[in-house]
This record gives structure tokens, C-alpha cells and sequence, in this order.
């Protein structure tokens, strides 16, 4: 699903509570596993949704509570999943709604305009939020829509940052209605090179992502103790690519930027001297 297995979010690091670090790997198994039936190797489409509807059918026994085969290939993912489900009673629809982002992703779909491109965030990136909130104990509307704000602009800042390597292997995530705007033809490879076009539309997309990362950015404010730090630094580091991605001139088409160790002393003072006001996309572009 274009999420670099899921390496823009929280995936049981030393931040994160110990009794919700299992819960939190059986989570990031599943969506990880997942991810690469729909997206890894060279199988044809079709078969990666008979692989998926297999998938899908062990999700739905292990919900049951039901056994699964004996020879069941993802046996320790969803022996995992159950153990919490059982502890922290998980609800079923945020996982079944990743499965759907799964299915549509291996058919390698296009996207008309950003409304597409947000529905498609909702079910591969906000349920792995509203696990999370699950896991916290959090569960009103305000909090609920700033993870999806989060876990959205999330998805997105993987989207333009990953488009030197999604881009020659035919998976394209920009919104068709705002490359016309800028007069790039996504159906010409010619036009998916480092261009002015491009950058512009780029740099169009990033102002957006940031727009939509600085609508969630209290949200690691309402969640206490270590999960509230865990979720500064994820929010952070979310930011620092956008920021990446305008140092470069919005041409992230040449080259994948990415954080390094480097970054950690900077993501950590800022976490520590975290201000929602910081999240301005005038910042960046």
C-alpha cells in the first residue's frame, strides 16, 4: 500500500507502553503481511485477491474466535491477533477496513482527485490510529478525527516521498485533477521526470499534506503518559520529511528522502518543546 510497512507510525518502539507493545506487533503484523500479499512479487492481481480472500477468511475465523487450519500459512500473525483480541478486545471493522485498502491496492488503482485519494487513507492508514486510540483508551469524536487527520497526512507524506520508487514501478498516487491543474499528463512517462511541472505540483501536494498533518497535530497532547511522547515524535517525524522534501526543491522524483540518526537530537527537542503553532505549512513551501 505504498506505507514503507508502516514505518511512519508506531510500531511497539521503547516510547511505546510495554503491556501494549504485543497488541501493537500483532497489529503491525497483520497490516505489515498484508501489505506485502497486495503489493510484494510478481503475482498477477488476481492472484493476490485469492490470496487476500484467504487472508480475509482467517481474519473473520480468528474474530470468531474459530481455530484456523493446521496448515494455515500466517498462523503466528493471527495466533498474535487473537491473544488481542481477547486482552484488549480489538474492534473487527478498523481491520477488515485494511484488508479493503489491500484489495483495492492490488489492483493498482488511479486516483481522480484528492476526495479519492483521502477515501483510500481511510482504510489504509486511519484504522491503524483508531487501533492505537483503542489500545489508549481514547475514544471521543475530536480525538477520533485528529488520528485520522494524523494516520491521513501520514499516508500522504509516504505518497510524495516515495515517488522515485512508486513512480518506475507503475503505482502512481497523484491526484489526476491536481496534475492537470499544473499541466502534468500522468499517462506520459515523460512527464513523470524532474520537471517544473512536477516539482509544482509536488510542492502543491506537500502544502496540503502539511494543511492536513497540522489539523491532527494536538492529538499528542490528549493522549497521556509514554503513548503521548511516542505520538510527538511520530508526528515530528512526519514533518521533518515534509521538511525534507522542500529542501530539495520539491523533487523528490530524483531521490527518496528519508530520516537517519542524524534527525533523533532534533525530533526529540522538538518533542520536547512541542507547540501545535509549530505545524504551519507556510514553513515549509
Amino acid at each position: 500500500m505504498g506505507v514503507g510497512h508502516y514505518e511512519n507510525f508506531p510500531v511497539a518502539s521503547l516510547l511505546c507502553p510495554p503491556s501494549l507493545r504485543a497488541p501493537v506487533r500483532a497489529i503491525y503484523a497483520l497490516a505489515r503481511t498484508a501489505d506485502d500479499i497486495a503489493d510484494e512479487g510478481d503475482a498477477e492481481p488476481a492472484a493476490r485477491l485469492r490470496e487476500l480472500a484467504r487472508f480475509r477468511a482467517a481474519l473473520t475465523a480468528t474474530i470468531a474466535g474459530d481455530p484456523l487450519p493446521a496448515a494455515q500459512p500466517w498462523a503466528g500473525v493471527f495466533d498474535a491477533l487473537a491473544a488481542a483480541m481477547r486482552t484488549h478486545a480489538l474492534p473487527p471493522a478498523p481491520l477488515h477496513d485494511l484488508l479493503d485498502a489491500f484489495e483495492q491496492d492490488a489492483g493498482n488503482p488511479s486516483y481522480a482527485d484528492r476526495e479519492a485519494l483521502l477515501a483510500y487513507c481511510r482504510r489504509s492508514a486511519n484504522p491503524i490510529g483508531r487501533l492505537l486510540l483503542h489500545l489508549y483508551g481514547i475514544g471521543d469524536a475530536q480525538s477520533l478525527h485528529q488520528a485520522d487527520a494524523v494516520c491521513s497526512s501520514l499516508q500522504l507524506i509516504n505518497f510524495w516521498q516515495d515517488l522515485s520508487v512508486d513512480l518506475p514501478r507503475g503505482r502512481n498516487y497523484l491526484p489526476y485533477a491536481d496534475a492537470a491543474l499544473h499541466g502534468v499528463d500522468l499517462a506520459d512517462p515523460r512527464a513523470l521526470g524532474d520537471t517544473p511541472a512536477l516539482r509544482a505540483l509536488v510542492r502543491d501536494l506537500v502544502r496540503w499534506t502539511a494543511s492536513l498533518l497540522a489539523e491532527g497535530a494536538a492529538l499528542p497532547l490528549r493522549v497521556p503518559g509514554r503513548a503521548g511522547w511516542e505520538l510527538r515524535l511520530v508526528v515530528h517525524g512526519g514533518w521533518r520529511i515534509l521538511e525534507r522534501i522542500a529542501r530539495m526543491d520539491c523533487a523528490s522524483i530524483t531521490r527518496r528522502p528519508r530520516l537517519n540518526a542524524a534527525d533523533a537530537p532534533l525530533l526529540a527537542w522538538r518533542s520536547l518543546r512541542y507547540r501545535t503553532t509549530w505545524f504551519a505549512p507556510e514553513r515549509l513551501v
